[in-house]
């Protein structure tokens, strides 16, 4: 899970109670500003990429490598 895994490597939003080795508990001192922010779950990350992004900047991309490492059911 992608979100769960950047949000592991981000750290807990506030600092203090993030994990050593998170960025936050690193180099974040207070909550407002840390540094870094993703999304909590699939639909806040589809609003906030609207935000961000228009459509035209978007894209989906897969490795050709993929279709020989991985069996398809």
């Amino acid at each position: 899970n992608a979100i769960a895994a950047v949000r592991q490597t981000m750290g807990a939003t506030r600092p203090t109670e993030a994990a050593p080795g998170s960025v936050r508990h690193d180099y974040a001192l207070e909550v407002g500003r840390n540094l870094t922010h993703a999304s909590d779950g699939t639909d806040t990350a589809q609003a906030e990429i609207k935000l961000w992004f228009k459509p035209v900047e978007l894209t989906s991309w897969s490795r050709e490598a993929d279709r020989w490492i991985y069996e398809n059911d």
